[in-house]
């Protein structure tokens, strides 16, 4: 019987321009410095991300900090306020603040203009805040072309990025498929970008016969083909829910959803060993500005009560599947009309990391 087909989406990333973001870091004196104060923002105008609070966390040099992260309901920052931010006059700001699409903020040009000139001083405390707010504003969190809002600006203060980012990409796409693709802002250009740079380095490709393209040589991908388990997070706890909620509530700027660390061990080591409780998979999501349950109140208040677990809740780290969790990944592979075959479950004989694709995505 011929395998149904599963409807496919068309999705186009809104990249911005960078060039001259990336001119600016050679104005940066110290490299070592920078990274300790701000974590890994350079590499990212060249190489991203991936999509899990922890790897984000890891591959950003950026922790994830035990308070509640943006939400939105912060107070709108004065011009004095930015201004001491930013280490430059008020009246610059007062006379640069616009309003864009609904939204205040400053246009990307000025802000430039001013890292430039703070650059070639050498001051480099003002230049480093203005640079790192452009990353923030231009790179993590896009909204309008050239110009940086107050929702960039009030994440750069917080320094709490992560879960933001995280709550993007998954709002991002969540409305994408419900309107049936479209146009993705936010930084899923970002996780799109990391999979193609990382792809050679993360799969042991044995030799294309028959010359196939990208996307079927992913289909057709097996447990030996991939590396999936990377031992730089020995010793990460996964954040495995807040609050009230099962799973782990991320707010983000144009909304809030739920994502489940459950379906996402394994690329960090963990064992599946069985089917997931429904529980954990349970979903929630608002958009921004349509919320009648009051989801947003509740994802805050579960943001001061975080909950991790490691190994001794998890078991080894052996990056293992059993037959109860593959057999339901391929019920679900079936429900969803995905073409590829189903993994094969490993055996508990297995001591170290194993190579598994990610059936989690």
């Amino acid at each position: 019987m011929e395998r149904q087909k599963r409807h496919t989406k068309k999705y186009s990333f809104r990249q911005p321009d960078l060039k001259e973001l990336r001119n600016l870091t050679s104005y940066v004196l110290d490299p070592l410095g920078f990274k300790a104060r701000y974590g890994k923002l350079l590499p990212l105008l060249t190489t991203q991300l991936l999509p899990t609070l922890e790897e984000y966390a890891h591959l950003m040099g950026i922790p994830i900090l035990d308070q509640v992260s943006f939400s939105g309901l912060e107070s709108i920052p004065t011009s004095r306020e930015i201004a001491d931010l930013l280490h430059i006059d008020e009246s610059l700001v007062k006379t640069h603040m616009t309003t864009k699409g609904g939204i205040q903020g400053l246009p990307s040009e000025f802000l430039i203009a001013q890292a430039t000139v703070y650059g070639k001083a050498m001051s480099e405390d003002a230049f480093e805040a203005i640079f790192v707010l452009l990353i923030y504003g231009l790179v993590l969190f896009p909204n309008i072309d050239k110009f940086v809002d107050v929702n960039a600006i009030r994440i750069f203060s917080s320094l709490n990025p992560v879960p933001t980012l995280l709550g993007d990409a998954y709002v991002s796409l969540h409305l994408r498929n419900a309107k049936g693709g479209g146009v993705i802002v936010c930084c899923l250009p970002l996780l799109y970008k990391w999979f193609i740079s990382h792809l050679p380095q993360t799969i042991a490709f044995k030799e294309n016969k028959g010359c196939l393209r990208w996307s079927t040589r992913l289909m057709s991908l097996t447990n030996d083909d991939i590396s999936w388990y990377d031992r730089a997070y020995d010793d990460v706890q996964i954040i495995d829910s807040y609050g009230e909620f099962s799973n782990v509530p991320l707010l983000g700027t144009c909304g809030g959803i739920s994502y489940n660390p459950i379906l996402a061990r394994r690329q960090l080591g963990f064992p599946l060993k069985d089917k997931p409780n429904n529980i954990l998979l349970e979903g929630v999501f608002f958009q921004e500005g349509k919320d009648p349950q009051g989801l947003k109140a509740r994802m805050v208040r579960a943001w001061r009560k975080i909950h991790k677990k490691g190994r001794s809740e998890l078991g080894p780290k052996n990056c293992i599947a059993l037959e109860p969790y593959t057999t339901w990944v391929r019920r679900r592979a079936s429900e969803y009309l995905m073409p590829y075959d189903y993994p094969r479950p490993t055996p508990l004989v297995v001591a170290g990391p194993s190579t598994l694709p990610n059936q989690g995505i």
